[in-house]
Order: structure tokens, then C-alpha cells, then sequence
């Protein structure tokens, strides 16, 4: 029981990037060189990101690498991982591939001996600090949600079940009271319902109560506001891979308070 948290953390970053390599491994260099709807990154760069981050986690050393300006870089962190994917894009797929499976493989190791202690401790981290396992499940989030870019550029969809996309969707589902209550400023008394269909679909009733919202345990009769959309369009509304205005015209509906639906949607995105 004691190491039932480090034993689903190891499970998830096994399945994701099992999930990753296996969705890699048949590619071409064109594939590789595919645009994804991450701003300004390909297929490789996805990948190349994944393999840098897991490398320093498993002490490599920071790169000496200044890339070329960019205006998708917006914080010290893009700038950072920037500085990763510019480095490998002179690379083959195939050599940021073999990359990712040497240090994912070194990962593996030092992950399944990491005792309980070790996950307690406090550490900064991509929202602020927290623990150890926190930040080891933000690494499952991170790299699911690059997965995802990959497969929406290469037409294979795939790992939208199990307990890597149930984190995920944890993950994204407990940032949207903050949306609706702080960021698009619902006021007192509002209840939001949204309702994702799809893989790792949900139901999703939103309350603000006293000025706080919070998830409620059952859907309103009749809510202020219902926001449907797919499990998809959910993702690429919170991770920013979608413009709100465009994500509004066809694959979101909403009911009830127009506005206050629109002003959602669009503060839904907050991955940095």
C-alpha cells in the first residue's frame, strides 16, 4: 500500500510513453516534419521536448543552445524548451526517437526505486511548487497532451481511455471552477453545466456559491449556462490548440446565457 502512488505513476508514464514510441516508431520523415496545432512546433518537436525534459530529470546536462527568435515564445520556460526542440531539428525523427527510449527506458529505473518520501517532498514546479508526485503527474499531463498534438497531426487517434486520460481529464476538469468563477467572472448564484461526449466523456456541473465556484456533486435543473463539446475540443480548449472564436462556430454549443458561455470558452486555455 505504501507505494501504490509511486506504482500508478510509474504505470501512467509507462502507458504514455509506450503509447508515444509505438505511435512514432513507423513514421516518416515527412511525418516527422508534419506542423502540429502546438504553435509553431512539428511532430519531431514534440517528441524532441519530451526527450530534453525527461533527460534533465534524469540528470543530463542543460544544453548551450540559443534558438532564433520566435513569437511562439511567450515566458522564460517557452524559451527554455524552444532552446530543446531548435537544438534536435537538425536530427532525424528516427535519432530524437532513439533519444526518447534511452532516457524514457533511464527514467523507468530511477522512477520504480523512489520511495514515499522522496514523492512527499516539496519541489517548484510548472504552477508553483508542490509535491514530488505532483510533479511527476504533471509530467504524465504534459506528455499525454503532446501525444495528442502528435496523433491529431498524423490521423491515428488512440490513448483517450484508461488511467492516463483519466488523469488528464482530472487534471483539466479541476482547473475549470477557477474558469468559470475567477476568469470569465461569473457572477453569484451561476450554475454551469458542461456536458463532454466522447472518450473519457463527463459531466461537468459548475456552481458559484458565496463568490467561490466549485464543483457541484449533481447537474442543475436548470443551469445558467450548458456548454457541450466533445472530449477533443475539451483538450484543445484547455491546453490553447484551438482559437476560442473558431472552436465557437462548430464545436462547441452552448445553452442558456450566450455570453457567459462565450466568456468561458474563452478562458478555458491554461497550459503555459
Amino acid at each position: 500500500m505504501e507505494n501504490s502512488r509511486r506504482d500508478h505513476i510509474v504505470l501512467c508514464l509507462d502507458i504514455v510513453w509506450d503509447s508515444m514510441s509505438r505511435l512514432c516508431e513507423p513514421l516518416t520523415e515527412e511525418q516527422w516534419k508534419l506542423a502540429t496545432d502546438c504553435p509553431g512546433w512539428s511532430v519531431q518537436d514534440q517528441m524532441s521536448h519530451i526527450a530534453a525534459l525527461e533527460s534533465r530529470l534524469a540528470g543530463g546536462p542543460a544544453l548551450d543552445h540559443t534558438p532564433p527568435e520566435t513569437s511562439n515564445v511567450k515566458n522564460p520556460q517557452g524559451a527554455t524548451n524552444e532552446a530543446d526542440v531548435d537544438y534536435r531539428r537538425s536530427w532525424s525523427g528516427s535519432e530524437v526517437l532513439k533519444e526518447f527510449n534511452e532516457v524514457t527506458a533511464k527514467r523507468r529505473e530511477m522512477l520504480k526505486v523512489i520511495t514515499e518520501e522522496e514523492l512527499a517532498a516539496d519541489t517548484p514546479n510548472p504552477t508553483g511548487r508542490g509535491s514530488v508526485a505532483d510533479s511527476m503527474y504533471i509530467r504524465v499531463f504534459d506528455a499525454w497532451v503532446h501525444e495528442q498534438d502528435i496523433r491529431r497531426a498524423v490521423g491515428v487517434p488512440g490513448n483517450f481511455e484508461g488511467p492516463v486520460a483519466e488523469n488528464s481529464m482530472n487534471r483539466m476538469t479541476g482547473v475549470i471552477p477557477f474558469v468559470v468563477g475567477r476568469k470569465a467572472s461569473a457572477p453569484d448564484g451561476t450554475t454551469a453545466l458542461f456536458q463532454i461526449s466522447g472518450p473519457s466523456g463527463l459531466t461537468l456541473p459548475i456552481g458559484v456559491i458565496d463568490g467561490r465556484a466549485s464543483r457541484l456533486d449533481s447537474a442543475p435543473d436548470e443551469p445558467t449556462v450548458t456548454l457541450e463539446m466533445t472530449s477533443e475540443t475539451f483538450l484543445r480548449l484547455c491546453a490553447g490548440r484551438v482559437d476560442p472564436d473558431e472552436a465557437l462556430k462548430s464545436d462547441v454549443k452552448i445553452a442558456g446565457n450566450l455570453r457567459l458561455g462565450e466568456a468561458i470558452v474563452g478562458q478555458m486555455s491554461f497550459v503555459p
